[in-house]
């Protein structure tokens, strides 16, 4: 509680709520299994059964988290198009210092560190409609295992490459101002661009980034015959490593690929040979075989994980304000919540309570 007023400031100098007992306040809703903001109000009743408890309305917790809002920053792309985006570098910054007051993060640390959009198809008033055939926000989201270390909001309708970089160069930048270190990066296809590669190989001691599929990189690929035989979590396939030569040729980059056959269907002739399905990964690790590099980077999923829970446990898919400015405020409330959630059931798991696991889910809890 400490730490958030004095990171945030005094929010009342009377009787009114701090800004701690409006997150703690937020916390209990999910902890209570409550879905909305406004379900406090039913919860309220009992969480007051507390010795010394304070619990605000839903009014005041939305009010509270209004007031920590950011401006958006508009980007307009060579194409004349505008894009909103909301850094709420202070409330980020926060969220990571709660971390390592909790001790899920500790200074000198290498990190894995995973980076993805997620969209949350919501009806807001500033909802933008994206390719995803719905209105709703685009946030990325930087995590490490099950924490969330950084989220940005952002237009649903926004190209995920589009100023990725300097998203992705704020998020560096906290971690190493904390004396975080980013051992290995992973990214999908939506980080494969010159500018987010350059920024990544700068900060990162290595990178993984899924590669875009190349008709020219095709044809290279079909004419080689050093393929190994490899099987990877049940699936029978062939790798290879080339040198990387699209951009940044300087570098050393190294283009991991796997193929997979294509089975004809029964009854059918493939008159053109085997036909195979390539899938490469862009890194600058040369020490790792081509099997360990792709069973890292495959290992990146269990960080998307992150969005499930952030969904269905922690509100995600019920966002309570109606613009983007406010609702960042939100995201990054309730991945704190999320976050502490970890800790507390690490906690509970030493102590054999209920059965509770370091991976027990909220509905567990």
């Amino acid at each position: 509680f400490r730490m958030i007023d004095r990171s945030l400031g005094q929010r009342s100098k009377s009787v009114g709520y701090q800004y701690s007992e409006i997150f703690s306040a937020l916390t209990m809703v999910y902890f209570c299994s409550g879905d909305h903001l406004e379900d406090i109000t039913r919860l309220g009743y009992d969480l007051r059964l507390c010795p010394d408890s304070r619990i605000p309305s839903s009014d005041t917790i939305a009010r509270g988290l209004k007031e920590l809002a950011e401006e958006n920053i508009v980007h307009t792309s060579d194409s004349g198009n505008s894009y909103a985006y909301n850094v709420c570098e202070r409330v980020n910054g926060l969220l990571l210092d709660m971390l390592f007051r909790s001790g899920q993060l500790t200074g000198g640390q290498a990190v894995t560190l995973d980076f993805d959009h997620q969209f949350i198809e919501t009806e807001k008033y500033d909802t933008q409609y994206s390719y995803k055939k719905a209105r709703g926000y685009f946030p990325g989201v930087a995590t490490v295992g099950g924490l969330i270390v950084g989220v940005e909001n952002r237009d649903g309708n926004a190209n995920v490459r589009f100023r990725q970089a300097e998203t992705l160069q704020r998020i560096f930048n906290r971690l190493e101002e904390r004396s975080i270190t980013v051992a290995h990066f992973r990214a999908d296809c939506g980080s494969f661009s010159e500018d987010i590669v350059r920024t990544v190989f700068g900060h990162a001691l290595h990178f993984y980034i899924r590669a875009s599929n190349c008709r020219s990189r095709l044809a290279e690929l079909e004419s080689y015959q050093g393929w190994k035989d490899v099987e990877i979590n049940h699936v029978k396939m062939q790798v290879a490593s080339f040198m990387f030569k699209e951009f940044m040729e300087d570098s050393h980059l190294r283009l991991v690929v796997q193929r997979t056959e294509v089975k004809p269907e029964e009854g059918e002739m493939d008159l053109f040979g085997k036909r195979y399905v390539y899938r490469a990964i862009l890194t600058d690790n040369w020490e790792k075989s081509e099997e360990e590099v792709i069973r890292f980077y495959n290992a990146r999923g269990a960080s998307e994980r992150n969005f499930d829970i952030q969904n269905n446990d922690f509100g995600w898919k019920h966002l309570p304000f109606s613009f983007m400015k406010e609702n960042a405020v939100f995201l990054l409330v309730t991945a704190m919540a999320k976050n502490f959630f970890l800790y507390l059931v690490e906690k509970l798991s030493r102590k054999g309570v209920g059965g509770i696991t370091p991976t027990s889910r909220m509905k567990r809890f």
